[in-house]
This record gives C-alpha cells, structure tokens and sequence, in this order.
C-alpha cells in the first residue's frame, strides 16, 4: 500500500517511476526520474518507503538506516525516505542522503532517518518538492552537494561555489551569494561550520591565513583566485540595474 501510495501521487504528475523488484531490494523500492514539459530528464533519485505506524514518534517518523548508512549516503544516487501514515492518510519524507553525510561531518553514526511530520509529500506540496530536489541534483552534479550536505547548508541556484581539496586531502569550499559582502567559508577542519570572510581578512605572509584560519600557501591563494573572480557577484544588486 506505501509503495502504490508514491507510485501513484509521482506518476499522477507525470514523472517515472521504476519499481525495484523484492527479491532484489537492497535499501531502496523505487527509482525515480524527474520529467518537464513531457520530457525526461537527468534527474534521479532513489526512494525507501516505509509503511504503517510502527515508525511513528512524538515530532514524526523514523526509517531505520540498518545496513544500509554506507550505500544511502555514498551511493550514485540520493535516497529519499518516505512514510506512509494509513491513520493519518498522508506521506511524508526525509532526504536520508543529507542526514548521513551531516552524521558523518559531526562523526557520528546515524542509526535512523528523522522524517518530521511538517514534511508532508502531497499534490500541494509537490511542485515544490520537484523543484527542491531537482536543484539539489543539479549541486550533486556539480560535486559540490556533498559539501552542503555536510555543513547542512543550502546553495541555491545562483550562488557560485567553488570547491578545492589540499594537499592531505581535506576539502574545502567558497561559497558566494549574490550581493553579499562577504562570502562563506566551509573547511573540512573547522567541522564543516560555516565561517564568514572578506578579502581584506587574507593575509599572505609566512603563516597564511584568513582571520583567526591558518591556512597553508595553495589555500591562501586559491581564496586569493576565489575572491578576484567573484568580486562582480558581491555588488549591490542595484549597482547593475540599468539607469
């Protein structure tokens, strides 16, 4: 009944769905691939679905990770996780990705999904589900998703974001929102938290560094690139309207 229940609700408003076989269940029922305008697209994803009230708490719903934190949070695809309530007749859903790769950034071990119960998953809630999900595979594309997933961070479509990994393998990211004075800072060392710079806190001496941040030489001067190359995107939004 919950895998017909989101089966139905997906392909009422014209997307496709593939439904994965029992016998060859390892984590996932369905896989999903967005459609526009009649056409399909790049985007897909997998979905859990989970069924009756045994998963219910106090604020929602829980989906057990199991076996499966390792496939759901590195796998090709994003894993949703979606709950069917019979007694409340609705669905709702959990981007089980994000939560474990959050889990992982505050080295953690993420032993169930949290699905609140404000994350309803209906006709009226859907087009702005599509196009929640759509922009988040467009950041996984990019390879930058991973990276707001673990600062539990949400770039949106026209923010620049530009990664860099240094040389013991750490990443980290510059993160520019559009007229903003500052931009964001997101470093594997700092947790993941999100720290505010400008170009004026960057200095290039012997010990390179961006505020309280030591940095090493190649850090201090890809930040260097990063702030050149988007100081257009830092104006005021008015400053480029036309007199």
């Amino acid at each position: 009944m919950a895998v017909n229940e989101v089966r139905s609700l997906l392909e009422r408003n014209g997307h496709i769905v593939q439904e994965i076989d029992g016998a060859n269940d390892h984590g996932e029922d369905l896989h999903v691939t967005f459609v526009q305008d009649g056409r399909r697209t790049a985007d897909s994803l997998a979905v859990q679905v989970k069924g009756g009230v045994s998963t219910r708490t106090r604020r929602g719903y829980r989906v057990q990770v199991g076996d499966h934190g390792d496939n759901w949070r590195d796998g090709s695809l994003p894993v949703l996780c979606v709950v069917h309530d019979p007694e409340r007749n609705g669905l709702f859903w959990a981007n089980a990705t994000r939560q474990l790769r959050r889990a992982e950034a505050l080295r953690k071990t993420l032993k169930s999904v949290v699905v609140r119960r404000e994350s309803t998953l209906d006709d009226s809630t859907f087009e702005a589900f599509v196009q929640r999900m759509r922009n988040y595979l467009a950041r996984e594309r990019e390879g930058v998703g991973r990276w707001a997933d673990m600062a539990d961070v949400d770039f949106e479509p026209n923010d620049i974001v530009k990664p860099f990994i240094n040389e013991v393998g750490e990443p980290m990211v510059f993160w520019q929102k559009r007229g903003e004075p500052f931009a964001v800072l997101l470093h594997h060392d700092l947790d993941w938290e999100p720290v505010r710079i400008q170009e004026q806190m960057l200095r290039l001496d012997l010990i390179p560094s961006i505020g309280d941040i030591i940095l090493d030489g190649a850090e201090a001067h890809w930040l260097m690139g990063c702030f050149k190359s988007t100081e257009w995107w830092r104006r005021p939004v008015a400053e480029d309207r036309p007199f």
